[in-house]
């Protein structure tokens, strides 16, 4: 009898997230002032993409992909609330401290997240490892006002996104050849990533 195989919504929610976290943090680096383009990719790609990926993981019976992509999809799309709604005269606008603890919340979350990534590929790892420390110097220079920090974190951040676009396309490519062209990182117990769709 043949089965239908559900396709791995893994790449999407990566691309999501990855794409839109390299645009913000070309932003956070310095390179060009905050705009529409990040805006348009917050809602449309790291916001509704993530979403629809962590919806048709819960269709998949993973939980961890369903928290991962719903989450940070919620997360792009707060952070244009952040951005957009004082300037339509809806809200206050949050000032650095706030916005601190903004995103150390949303750092506390992704250390969490890490660890349930442990049993993991070391690509996946990486994702959640960097996206730890970038939630913290972002969190720390909105805090303290220290725009090094700020910059700094541009950077680490690009890296951050940049690692989640390898770990999709490594997804897309590996499974649509059949073998692994692009490493990973498996661990030798691990469930073949085909089989839990990579965790995400």
């Amino acid at each position: 009898m043949h089965i239908n195989k559900l396709a791995n919504p893994g790449p999407l929610g990566l691309m999501g997230f990855g794409t839109t976290t390299i645009l913000l943090n070309l932003h956070n680096a310095g390179f060009f002032p905050m705009n529409s383009a990040i805006i348009s990719m917050g809602i449309f790609f790291g916001g509704l993409a993530q979403i629809l990926a962590g919806l048709l993981e819960y269709k998949k019976g993973n939980t961890f992909g369903l928290t991962a992509f719903t989450s940070y999809g919620c997360f792009w799309l707060s952070l244009v609330g952040i951005f957009v709604l004082p300037r339509m005269n809806l809200a206050e606008p949050a000032d650095a401290t706030m916005l601190g603890m903004y995103l150390a919340l949303w750092g506390v979350f992704t250390l969490f997240m890490f660890f349930g990534t442990l049993s993991s590929n070391r690509a996946l790892q990486f994702v959640f490892a960097s996206l730890t420390v970038l939630f913290a110097l972002l969190a720390y220079g909105n805090i303290s006002g220290n725009h090094r920090v700020i910059i700094f974190a541009g950077y680490e951040g690009i890296l951050c996104g940049a690692s989640a676009i390898y770990l999709a396309m490594a997804d897309v490519i590996n499974e649509q050849r059949g073998r692994q062209l692009l490493p990973i990182g498996e661990l030798v117990h691990a469930t073949p990533l085909s089989e839990e769709m990579r965790q995400v």
